[in-house]
């Protein structure tokens, strides 16, 4: 049975204060999405942040529950960041099965729904079936994935526009002591997966329009990113979140004029974790 995930579909930051967490993102020049709220078991909420063929998402925690027990415990021991990647399927009862066959296991197979503020004013509903790999399959932060139901109600045209020009995930970067072999573990998860070495750091493929992950040690990132308190990323999981911009100089202005502290580097410019709840952003030319 051939490998059923075919890329990186989205990625989140899993945040210690969600409406915090959006006005920083706000500031930074993203488009956000209506808040669109759990149901009350989950007890959590978020915002997600629209590109063409990807998004990224904000997710935080409303009321404690026993559902969101275990993601509560990551942000007091990890801290808030970029803690998951979700992965493209078409379905994820079937991707289960596929998997197995292939020697991955997988766990937490379920459907979910969400309501869904629509831009003239109505409500929608936003249907999804996730299934994650097991954490033994995981080097470093969490790998699930994402069959979508209802494509339009998450693809909204009124969200893929940014004052900041942002149009897609470029990359995704992670601290590892290991980089290697983490990169091999984690290229077993995407069916394209395939990892290439480049400045001590390793480039796990994903797929055919997808945003690599790339792995580098604590003393190379430090160096890609002089100046930037990497301690205040999530501890074990996704470090730097690379976004496309169509205009460099548009992003500039919108960190400018919300008084936004960045660095400029010869690949774009980058905002420390401390106005991006725990992410490092950086922004390059699509």
């Amino acid at each position: 049975m051939p490998h059923p995930v075919k890329g990186i579909d989205h990625c989140f930051a899993l945040v210690d204060d969600l409406d915090s967490a959006a006005a920083q993102y706000d500031a930074l020049g993203f488009t956000l999405s209506p808040r669109g709220t759990h149901s009350a078991a989950k007890g959590s909420a978020n915002y997600t942040i629209m590109f063409p063929t990807d998004y990224f998402e904000l997710l935080g925690i409303l009321a404690p529950t026993d559902l969101n027990a275990a993601r509560r415990e990551t942000l007091a021991t990890m801290g808030q960041g970029l803690h998951a990647i979700a992965c493209r399927i078409e379905n994820a009862e079937a991707a289960a099965d596929a998997l197995s066959e292939l020697g991955l296991a997988t766990q937490g197979l379920g459907d979910f729904s969400r309501p869904v503020p629509l831009p003239d004013g109505s409500e929608g509903v936003a249907a999804f079936s996730t299934v994650s790999f097991t954490p033994a399959d995981m080097p470093l932060g969490m790998v699930f994935m994402c069959q979508h139901k209802t494509r339009e109600t998450v693809w909204i045209p009124e969200l893929l526009e940014h004052r900041n020009t942002a149009c897609g995930i470029d990359a995704i970067l992670a601290i590892s002591d290991r980089p290697e072999k983490d990169a091999n573990g984690f290229a077993r998860l995407w069916a394209e997966g395939h990892v290439t070495q480049e400045d001590d750091c390793f480039t796990v493929h994903t797929g055919l329009n997808s945003a690599p992950l790339i792995l580098c040690d604590p003393s190379t990132m430090a160096k890609r990113y002089p100046g930037i308190d990497l301690s205040a990323t999530a501890n074990g999981a996704f470090t730097v979140l690379r976004i496309k911009t169509r205009d460099l100089e548009a992003a500039k202005d919108c960190l400018v004029n919300s008084n936004v502290a960045f660095s400029e580097t010869s690949d774009g410019l980058t905002v420390g974790p401390e106005f991006a709840a725990g992410v490092l952003m950086e922004f390059v030319l699509a």
